[in-house]
């Protein structure tokens, strides 16, 4: 059986894109390498037309598919499994820019499209793709829209599902839904587009996407601030909606264990402000230039200062400054990464509640493994916090984790839980917590995505064992 799929395989997608033996870890292996799996070949097809006909020669012989963009995952959910019988499916060649709209401020784009370069098309045109993330420089366009990513300025933007007007999607029967819509509106039954986002592959397979653009702002302005605490810094956010409204692009809070993670592993970074409790990381879009926007930004963080909301802050006077601001923040997964395997949390909360769930959630953790270290930040704007745990100094990372993830997972996700959250904000579900939901998401809801799963994917070929867990007997 299997030689006979791989020469449909091979015919429909040429012998040199369906890879069965050489180097495939950059394939196989997920970002934190903490999955491994084989696979019966990797197929890269470079058109949605190849991906139909690979979709269709793989139901017919009943083998599953493993959908993949740029295999930047954090969930396991874009690596097989390790039984070598499921297909991993490469987006990577589908990388075309199908068409500009300037005047409807869209453009249309194929699923293998890294992230970065599509900002860059957007900005030659003087126009901007709002999606921006700490791996956009490798991520894809289809696994971003496939997990909803989030990022830096969803608290202005919204995640990924937000920038998405329409879909071109490959059904698990290997038919091809062409919903390419660059329209607003358009009140014509299900929306199927919400559907395909977010499901991970579990669905079908998203080839390509209409993404809204806006604007480039005529000035973009980042700052830093220092805050006592968490109440602190909510203060400051509740401020700056209220004198930036909607040109509060970012606002981002690391504590001050992560920052000093990424002085030990990254000490060339520098450092604008003295030591806090936290730092808040502030940017701004103005449409009437650099000195407007200044002035604004120098007031609200004078005011906050007066006000003793803040204890001081430094604005970027260049756009190296900038950069340099942003990357003590992109670092801190960079410098967890090195300090060694780690326990990782991706929860959302009301803003509101965030204050009381650090605390409460720290003190239980305290109890538990006082010698842990909690490495704490994320979107604060948008109440989604990365809050981590890395093993204690001395011992190995993996260790930690093996002896102790499903104790740690406990305590925060009945904080979490406790505090009206979500344990899974913009990574997705994948293999890594879909006992999570088993165990979490209401009754109810779980038994309609299973009957969504059942009526698109009654094989169960794409993407199996992610995001559901296998419905009750």
């Amino acid at each position: 059986m299997n030689a006979a799929l791989l020469a449909r395989l091979r015919d429909a997608v040429g012998a040199d894109h369906v890879l069965t033996e050489g180097e495939l870890d950059a394939y196989l292996v997920d970002w934190r390498r903490r999955w491994r799996g084989r696979a019966l070949a990797v197929v890269r097809p470079a058109s949605t037309a190849q991906v139909a006909a690979v979709v269709r020669a793989c139901a017919a012989h009943g083998v599953e598919i493993v959908p993949q963009g740029g295999n930047t995952g954090l969930v396991g959910g874009s690596v097989p499994d390790a039984s070598g019988a499921q297909l991993l499916l490469s987006l990577q060649r589908m990388n075309r820019i199908r068409a500009f709209d300037a005047d409807n401020l869209t453009l249309t784009a194929e699923a293998g499209c890294v992230l970065q370069s599509l900002q860059q098309a957007a900005a030659e045109r003087g126009l901007r793709l709002p999606l921006s993330l700490a791996a956009e420089g490798s991520c894809t366009i289809g696994g971003n829209l496939a997990s909803n990513a989030g990022g830096t300025e969803v608290l202005r933007f919204g995640n990924a599902r937000r920038l998405c007007l329409g879909l071109e999607v490959v059904t698990p029967q290997g038919e091809v839904w062409d919903g390419l819509s660059g329209l607003r509106k358009d009140n014509t039954g299900y929306d199927l587009r919400d559907l395909y986002i977010g499901s991970e592959g579990t669905l079908g397979v998203i080839t390509a996407a209409t993404l809204e653009l806006v604007p480039q702002p005529a000035a973009t302005l980042t700052a830093l601030a220092a805050c006592a605490g968490l109440d602190a810094a909510v203060a400051l956010l509740r401020l700056a909606r209220a004198r930036l409204a909607s040109g509060l692009t970012g606002f981002e809070v690391m504590a001050r264990h992560a920052l000093e993670l990424v002085e030990t592993h990254f000490p060339e970074l520098p450092r604008p402000l003295p030591p806090a409790p936290w730092a808040v990381l502030l940017e701004l879009d103005d449409a009437q230039g650099e000195q407007p926007a200044r002035g604004r930004l120098e007031a609200l963080l004078a005011e906050a200062l007066e006000a003793g909301t803040i204890g001081d802050a430094a604005v970027a006077a260049s756009l190296a400054q900038a950069d340099a601001m942003w990357q003590l923040r992109e670092a801190i997964p960079l410098a967890q990464a090195r300090d060694g395997l780690n326990i990782k949390h991706d929860i959302a909360l009301p803003v509101s509640r965030i204050p009381a769930f650090c605390a409460a959630t720290e003190a239980a953790l305290r109890a538990a493994l006082p010698l842990a270290r909690p490495v704490v930040f994320g979107h604060l704007g948008d109440g989604n916090l990365h809050y981590n745990l890395q093993a204690p100094p001395g011992q190995a990372g993996a260790d930690f984790v093996a002896t102790h993830e499903d104790e740690v997972n406990r305590i925060v996700y009945d904080a979490v839980l406790a505090h009206g959250g979500s344990f899974s904000a913009e990574h997705g579900v994948g293999a890594l917590k879909v006992h999570e939901m088993a165990a979490r998401k209401p009754a109810v809801a779980l038994a309609l995505m299973q009957r969504i799963k059942q009526a698109l994917d009654p094989q169960g070929i794409m993407n199996p064992r992610r995001v559901l867990p296998p419905p009750a007997r």
